[in-house]
């Protein structure tokens, strides 16, 4: 440990010493002329100007009172299959209605609902069984509109010709001349299980 801390001592002295044979290069400080600014400085104005807080009118729904209304429509389109309508009312206070579409599968959907200060509450029935049209594959033909192509049963071209054998001699490879290496048995004792 001694010949350690001796020889990192001696190590650390002779990096800290300057090598004497060479001097060091003494040049002089680069000196650039200073750039022109590109652009004018920003003049920011002395104090920014006091702003008046802005005077927000009152909504106008708070003008008016809810106003009772009640309207309705319906659509019944035999060539768009478009069957549909709703209809609505409102005293100001509770907004009921109810509106009904004719679904795909031939049901129909009816929404009753009644929206008032507890939430919006809706009942959803259907009138009619669901029906399904029955699955039908797409009828392809059993035979093509083309022709089969037809191949000719040899190619034009020859066959390629491989030799039977190969013009270079297999390799051989000889054993490795390198001792194999011995180990002698182990000192300590083999566990007893």
């Amino acid at each position: 440990m001694n010949k350690f801390v001796v020889l990192a001592t001696l190590f650390a002295s002779a990096m800290a010493t300057a090598d004497p044979s060479y001097s060091i290069a003494a040049y002089p400080a680069p000196a650039y002329p200073a750039p022109a600014p590109a652009y004018p400085a920003p003049a920011y104005p002395a104090t920014m100007p006091a702003y008046e807080q802005p005077a927000y009118s009152k909504p106008a729904e708070e003008d008016y009172s809810p106003m009772p209304f009640d309207f309705a429509y319906e659509v019944k389109d035999d060539a768009t299959y478009q069957d549909f309508s709703h209809k609505e009312a409102s005293n100001g206070k509770v907004v009921t209605g109810s509106y009904r579409v004719a679904l795909p599968d031939s049901r129909t959907q009816i929404v009753t609902y009644k929206a008032d200060e507890n939430g919006y509450v809706a009942d959803v029935k259907y009138e009619g069984e669901a029906k399904y049209d029955e699955y039908k594959p797409a009828a392809y033909p059993a035979e093509s509109a083309y022709p089969r192509p037809a191949y000719p049963a040899e190619s034009a071209y020859p066959r390629p010709a491989y030799p039977a054998e190969s013009a270079y001699p297999m390799p051989t490879y000889s054993e490795p001349s390198n001792p194999k290496p011995a180990y002698s048995e182990p000192s300590y004792p083999k566990p007893a299980y």
